[in-house]
């Protein structure tokens, strides 16, 4: 069987983790970043991925092309290349976070060039990245998919098929990280409330983890906020940037996801736009007291 060859464009924390997993699993991986030592970094992790010099170079003969991009204007930005340096049979997995609008449009500009196009972020970050246990929200049409499902199966524990139009994986993406940035800042709130009334916070998650309160995400979060963990597994600005466009896009009131918007906002204007999400916690003062030690007055 060819060996399968893929294009990564982006070279961030999660397209780092995607290029390192696919070439433990056999593919050939090329990687382009604009900013060349985050590409460098990946083929230094595993030498045997390739970094290309440009859009061009990297996606010319490449069975997929992944971008992995902060947003719609960074893929705008590469689409031109991309679509007149891929060959006729490739296909483009478009898997950054940009909205079902934005979704459209580049399903559009791929029509128009005769170039198959998969809407497919991602539920996960990169911990499930590297262990191939991603969670893909894909659109497209079937043989596209079906072309693109060996990239897919070697990056994700489960592939849902949401729609053909193109951009209905980008709508389901949304929501859910409104839903994990609504838990995150629960998560902390529930803490912050837990300091108040003196209740310790291991024995709050063992509680919450032994019934059907549990949710694992903000469990793991709750822990990370503890012990001041916030290396990025999902930053703080990629999560406002997500709030952002799910308001933008979902065009329906929802006091709860502008309160929690306003929570992000306040984290980034204090300067933790590239911390993980556990950093909302900070807002709270966490750090300078013990968890579990403040008592009611």
């Amino acid at each position: 069987m060819p060996v399968i060859t893929v294009a990564i464009l982006g070279a961030g924390a999660l397209g780092h983790a995607m290029a390192v997993r696919l070439d433990t699993q056999g593919l050939s991986v090329r990687v382009w970043n604009r900013t060349t030592s985050k590409a460098a970094a990946v083929a230094d992790e595993r030498a045997d991925i390739t970094v290309a010099g440009g859009v061009t170079e990297a996606v010319r003969d490449a069975d997929v092309v992944l971008t992995v991009l902060r947003d719609e204007a960074a893929v705008a930005a590469v689409a031109d290349d991309l679509l007149s340096g891929v060959r006729p049979d490739a296909v483009w997995v478009q898997a950054s976070t940009i909205g079902p609008s934005a979704a459209g449009r580049l399903a559009a500009r791929a029509a128009a060039a005769g170039v198959a196009y998969v809407d497919a972020p991602v539920s996960g970050s990169t911990g499930p990245a590297r262990a191939g246990t991603l969670v893909w929200l894909v659109s497209g049409a079937d043989d596209a998919v079906a072309r693109a499902r060996p990239v897919l199966d070697a990056l994700g524990g489960s592939v849902h098929a949401l729609g053909t139009a193109g951009s209905e994986g980008s709508a389901a993406k949304l929501v859910v990280n409104a839903w994990m940035a609504s838990a995150v800042a629960a998560a902390s709130d529930a803490l912050a409330l837990a300091d108040s009334l003196g209740v310790d916070h291991a024995a709050l998650r063992e509680v919450l983890g032994a019934g059907a309160l549990a949710m694992p995400y903000a469990l793991a979060k709750m822990e990370a906020m503890d012990s001041g963990a916030v290396e990025p597994g999902f930053a703080v600005g990629l999560a406002l940037k997500d709030l952002r466009l799910a308001g933008a896009d979902g065009r329906v009131p929802s006091p709860v996801l502008d309160a929690v918007t306003r929570r992000f906002d306040e984290a980034v204007a204090a300067g933790w736009q590239g911390l993980d999400v556990a950093a909302l916690h900070r807002l709270h003062g966490a750090g300078t007291s013990t968890p579990g030690d403040a008592r009611p007055s």
